[in-house]
């Protein structure tokens, strides 16, 4: 199939308009998706689709429905947004009914929002489907929460990812609020997970409780507990790697799961 380019997209304006639905595909395992995603899949004309949407999520999308792969995924050449933003307008236009999926959660360091403007402005009705976020799944992974009455109060959602901005985000600050009894969850920050380590070392001991997960919920997943210390290191012997999610807090202490989950290599360095 000859592969689609952005200065040969045009809008066939005709009829009444379509819509476009944002819709969280989740961490990757189908049995995660929400009632209302299903339903947007199944309703759908066209599906532009991310990378890290699981396989089995597409079992929905009806027979007719044409399936473009637009794939977004973190230190990855990927298609460009502008790219995308022109071909949802355009096939709403021509009256499909799209659904962009997206792995996770369209508003969590899915784009989503950029995406929901630029519809906005453009004059197309846009719906949102929320879906599991993947740094969800992977705290449940490890038999952790998010939040704890004893552990943790808050938690702050971040991105090791800076992409386009120039902005770097200042870790020894995010490591002091940490300490003050927030669980801290980054988004793909493996690439840079060496320079997220000092920064938060800054402010934080090195015995601090540390987990990656790696291919959150699904049968590629591999999981890592640690230290902050000791992170770096275990983390390029284990051979984890994208996309995976860093947990950093006290509430790993309070996890069972934490005594017999699958690391790679295997050992514990959190004393329950």
């Amino acid at each position: 199939m000859t592969p689609l380019r952005p200065d040969t997209l045009t809008a066939t304006p005709g009829g009444q308009p379509g819509t476009v639905s944002l819709v969280g595909a989740g961490p990757g395992d189908p049995e995660l998706l929400t009632v209302q995603a299903i339903k947007a899949i199944r309703r759908a004309t066209v599906l532009l689709v991310d990378s890290l949407v699981g396989d089995g999520v597409l079992r929905y999308a009806r027979r007719s429905a044409r399936v473009i792969h637009v794939g977004k995924r973190g230190g990855c050449a990927s298609t460009p947004q502008a790219f995308i933003h022109k071909l949802m307008v355009a096939e709403a236009l021509r009256g499909e009914t799209v659904v962009r999926l997206k792995g996770g959660d369209p508003f969590i360091f899915g784009r989503g929002g950029e995406e929901a403007e630029h519809l906005r402005d453009a004059g197309i009705e846009v719906r949102v489907v929320n879906g599991i976020s993947s740094g969800l799944a992977a705290t449940t992974a490890l038999g952790v929460p998010w939040t704890h009455r004893r552990h943790a109060h808050g938690v702050m959602l971040v991105t090791g990812h800076p992409g386009e901005s120039s902005t770097t985000l200042d870790w020894p600050t995010l490591a002091a609020a940490a300490a003050q009894g927030l669980t801290l969850v980054v988004y793909m920050g493996v690439q840079r997970l060496a320079q997220i380590q000092d920064g938060l070392l800054a402010a934080l001991q090195p015995d601090t409780p540390a987990a990656l997960v790696q291919h959150a919920s699904t049968a590629q997943e591999r999981r890592l507990v640690t230290t902050l210390g000791q992170l770096a290191a275990d983390a390029a012997q284990a051979g984890i790697g994208s996309p995976a999610i860093l947990i950093v807090g006290d509430v790993l202490k309070g996890a069972q799961a934490l005594s017999d989950a699958a690391v790679e290599p295997a050992r514990q360095r959190v004393a329950l």
